[in-house]
């Protein structure tokens, strides 16, 4: 029954992008079809073979190993502040980005990361016959934010269409960036969240080249890595990346204040009317059906669905500390459905960091990126629906 319900959950979210397409005629059904036997096989090797499991294993420890690293940093300007376990959420978690940014960072100076990812493009681009600017953002996304993931394109703006720039920002949004991954493998485990990095990058790819299909010319699929960094030597990558790191940390810290904040004025006004109601049990309401079909025991889609719906209306760090004191009472497979849904930036917020982005690199797209909001949005939650889904069918 678990896989009936998945397969039908896999069928109604392309069929909604299907739905949304601006061009049907044009949509790459072989394209999509590759891809979602990649994603099957991926989630299959990594959850149920041994080799998989030493894969995930090894990248856990080397990312265990980076935040020990981390904290060497953190607890010299802190001292005698626990930032351990049960410590301050800012000090134990978010000042670990600052940390990865840095290396980020000199890799990126060094061309190391640029050289690997144009290369897993280009085997993504040949694999799914996808272009290569497309491909080559959608593996970017994996390592770089959603601004940087942008920036990183910049060059080659010129040869956007509407809807290629409609893929690579849905590409951008329904990543995370490697510089925050080690926060989130300090709350929730480290094997989904490690998944749901190529299984994200593919269900974007799939739902957003349905809702826009592309066709590019052979002599426009070329992607240029030339004017990736602006530092002029390794010490400025670091002091820019711990710069950049820094401003992601503060930002991030204020969007959870604001929005927890936000969170309970919206439930005291609510329980003004309807006493003992909250967003988050409204929330869970709506999206129990999608809970559902994505393979949630009815016994605990309620309180999936509040989690869901927070990190839409909110960002995935807030629904993060609301899932993670219930990872011992929920069942596994909820917990890995949850955890890949909430691993991406797809929500309203987003919107305008992607419209802010492309605004800084070329004012008259922006306008396009602004227009396609909402349809970035509705991709998003799709993109995190098919995710999540294709990991509970292994689970």
């Amino acid at each position: 029954m678990g896989i009936l319900l998945g397969a039908l959950a896999i069928i109604v979210t392309l069929g909604i992008s299907y739905l949304l397409s601006n061009d049907k005629k044009n949509v790459n059904f072989k394209s999509l079809g590759i891809m979602l036997v990649l994603q099957l096989l991926i989630t299959w090797f990594m959850f149920s073979t041994t080799i998989g499991q030493a894969i995930i294993n090894g990248i856990s420890a080397l990312f265990n190993k980076l935040i020990e690293f981390g904290r060497a940093g953190i607890n010299f300007i802190l001292g005698g502040i626990e930032v351990g376990e049960g410590g301050v959420f800012f000090f134990n978690v978010l000042l670990l980005i600052i940390f990865f940014a840095t290396l980020l960072s000199v890799l990126t100076y060094l061309k190391i990361l640029p050289f690997i990812i144009k290369y897993l493009g280009g085997i993504v681009s040949k694999v799914t016959g996808l272009p290569k600017i497309e491909s080559f953002n959608g593996v970017n996304s994996i390592f770089f934010g959603q601004s940087e993931a942008l920036i990183a394109i910049r060059s080659q703006f010129h040869h956007l269409t509407a809807n290629r720039l409609f893929i690579v920002s849905a590409s951008a949004m329904n990543s995370v960036s490697a510089s925050i991954i080690g926060s989130y493998l300090q709350m929730l485990p480290a094997n989904y969240i490690l998944v749901a990095l190529p299984l994200n990058m593919f269900s974007a790819l799939m739902v957003s080249s349905v809702i826009a299909p592309v066709k590019v010319p052979k002599e426009e699929d070329k992607v240029d890595i030339s004017d990736v960094s602006d530092d002029k030597s390794l010490f400025e990558a670091m002091g820019n990346g711990a710069l950049e790191g820094g401003k992601i940390a503060l930002i991030v810290a204020a969007m959870i204040m604001a929005f927890i904040a936000s969170l309970e004025l919206v439930n005291w006004l609510i329980q003004l009317v309807f006493a003992g109601v909250t967003l988050q049990q409204i929330l869970g309401y709506i999206f129990a059906p999608i809970g559902i079909l994505m393979g949630i025991a009815p016994s605990e889609v309620l309180q999936a669905g509040s989690i869901m719906g927070t990190k839409l209306v909110t960002n995935e760090f807030v629904a993060m500390l609301e899932l993670q004191p219930l990872l011992g009472t929920l069942s596994e497979k909820t917990v890995g459905i949850l955890t890949v849904f909430l691993t991406s930036f797809a929500n309203f917020s987003s919107i305008g960091i992607m419209a802010g982005t492309v605004k800084g690199i070329d004012n008259e797209k922006a306008a396009i990126v602004s227009g396609f909001g909402l349809k970035l949005l509705i991709s998003g939650i799709l993109t995190s629906i098919l995710s999540a889904t294709v990991v509970g069918l292994f689970l």
